[in-house]
């Protein structure tokens, strides 16, 4: 079974422009209507973020508006080949390595997009005040209380496998549809030994966290500022130790087995569902681009 793969990378808000990334990510849940109106949610998550002054909204939303454009000209057609292999894949049967491939295709298209933004991020970063940069910070705390909360990463293991549990049962019935009593017993005791990795997302948030903040300390000198945040924000896993580095690529390989056993469980119906739903996202990254040639095209 495939996870939510445009929102594999989402939980990465970084500040303006990065913030946006996530967004742009996690395009299928805004596709058709949401995807033209990123302009004005992005605006309003980096004030959110920062409490941006008048004249770095208007200097953000201009530089996202060329972010936007270059992405819907250029990304949207490979997302659209790129969900179209995927739909091949999960076709003839998703195995362990089918699931990897996906994850680092999400990556990879993460490290184009953010090696993109990043002249520009700078550029804008490099204007915040020590007061905007506190409000960051105070937000930073805010989120992560808030990931707890969710995750449930302040309540026993028990009970953050059985959320755990929930999550996936309902990810797996939004993909693949209605499944039987049989399957889901089976899906539950698939999820039983798979670790409970949010605590290692949230461990990897937080040193994300210190690490912008530790960067944009040096945002005064731009010569250095900007290609250290380049190389932060496109090889933002570097960072990791080698123990949080070894525990995640064992999470995903756990979880990669996961998915590729709830796909052998799958009925040829359901495998239909969850090709018809890939599929539909091709088709939308395909009119989304072709929108945006035809406005290009006319001047709109």
């Amino acid at each position: 079974m495939v996870q939510r793969a445009v929102k594999t990378l989402t939980f990465m808000r970084r500040g303006l422009l990065l913030l946006v990334l996530a967004l742009l990510l996690g395009g299928c849940s805004m596709l058709r209507v949401g995807y033209s109106q990123l302009d004005t949610v992005a605006g309003w998550m980096a004030h959110d973020y920062f409490e941006l002054e008048p004249a770095q909204r208007d200097a953000f939303n201009r530089s996202f508006q060329r972010l936007h454009q270059w992405h819907r000209r250029e990304q949207l057609p490979d997302y659209a080949r790129f969900f179209g292999e995927l739909r091949e894949r999960v076709h003839r049967g998703t195995r362990t390595e089918d699931v990897q491939w996906m994850v680092n295709g999400v990556k990879a298209r993460f490290a184009t997009m953010a090696a993109r933004a990043a002249p520009e991020a700078a550029e804008l970063l490099a204007d915040l005040t020590p007061a905007q940069i506190e409000i960051l910070r105070k937000r930073f705390e805010a989120d992560n209380r808030k990931f707890v909360r969710e995750h449930r990463l302040d309540q026993p293991p028990a009970a953050r496998k059985q959320a755990q549990q929930r999550r996936l049962l309902s990810q797996i019935r939004d993909w693949a549809g209605t499944l039987s009593a049989d399957q889901e017993a089976r899906i539950i005791a698939l999820i039983q030994p798979l670790p409970l990795s949010e605590s290692l997302r949230h461990e990897d948030r937080l040193r994300r966290q210190r690490e912008f903040l530790a960067l944009l300390e040096q945002r005064g000198n731009r010569a250095v500022f900007a290609p250290r945040l380049r190389e932060w924000l496109v090889n933002w896993e570097s960072g990791r130790s080698p123990e949080l580095a070894r525990a995640f690529d064992d999470a995903w390989r756990r979880r990669a087995e996961f998915y590729a056993a709830v796909d052998r469980l799958l009925t040829p119906e359901q495998r239909s569902h969850l090709t018809g739903r890939l599929q539909d996202y091709v088709e939308d990254f395909r009119d989304l681009a072709a929108r945006g040639n035809t406005g290009i095209a006319s001047g709109g």
